[in-house]
């Protein structure tokens, strides 16, 4: 990752799935269900303990490959590429004129995802935005003292702003996982959460957290209206 240049603006760390394209459309439905196929045939269980395996570690780990490590000594690379071995591109949907809108957005733009580097750049060619982005940080980077500490890791977080060499305030997280959120505001950055509804455990969330600055349903909402207004406020540009 490229070190800070010394400029004000903001740097954006963006999420991947459900935060610059609708996953819940397609491809968390191939995802899943290559991930409990790959489960069930590593460990040897019939389907629904596979399914149940696959959301318990979600659930507990923030990655399904972490508590396939742990607790079965799975490799992770193989883990990884064998649950995201499709084609994308039929499957990805995102907003209207998001090309557009992320060349208006002022600052660096650093993509920050748990999901493997491969998928994460098949995935930003097919939304034809890859050349937005200076860099991606994927779940393959994600190893603190030999072990996968991905979002949300507060860990991971230090790590990243030291990386960069920016002050905290300067580095805006956005995200549609909560708890992701709660971990960048925990070591100072700025937080924008992406509402969608397709988001797992998402329907308690309609409400606003302290630990979001800013609370928009697009990419497009931070250039406009009241979502552009608070992060103008936010990183003091007016």
């Amino acid at each position: 990752m490229p070190a800070a240049v010394g400029s004000h603006a903001p740097i954006w760390l963006f999420d991947l799935d459900n935060t610059l394209h609708d996953a819940s459309k397609g491809i968390f439905g191939a995802i899943d269900g290559a991930m409990s196929h790959t489960v069930a045939a590593m460990l040897d269980v019939d389907a629904d303990t596979a399914d149940r395996l696959r959301k318990e570690y979600w659930k507990r780990y923030g990655a399904t490959v972490i508590g396939m490590v742990r607790h079965h000594e799975i490799k992770a690379s193989v883990f990884l590429e064998r649950t995201h071995d499709f084609d994308v591109a039929a499957l990805v949907h995102s907003e209207n004129g998001l090309k557009r809108k992320l060349a208006c957005l002022p600052g660096r733009k650093i993509l920050l995802t748990n999901a493997p580097l491969d998928y994460a750049w098949r995935v930003l060619k097919a939304l034809g935005i890859a050349r937005h982005f200076e860099c991606v940080w994927s779940i393959d980077h994600m190893a603190l003292q030999g072990r996968l500490r991905p979002k949300p890791s507060a860990a991971l977080m230090r790590q990243i702003l030291a990386k960069i060499g920016a002050p905290a305030q300067q580095v805006v997280l956005v995200e549609d996982t909560l708890r992701n959120l709660r971990s960048a505001r925990q070591v100072g950055m700025r937080t924008v959460h992406v509402f969608h509804a397709g988001t797992p455990f998402s329907a308690p969330y309609n409400g606003r957290s302290q630990y979001v600055d800013v609370r928009v349903t697009s990419v497009g909402q931070l250039l406009s209206g009241q979502g552009g207004h608070r992060i103008r406020r936010i990183m003091g540009h007016v």
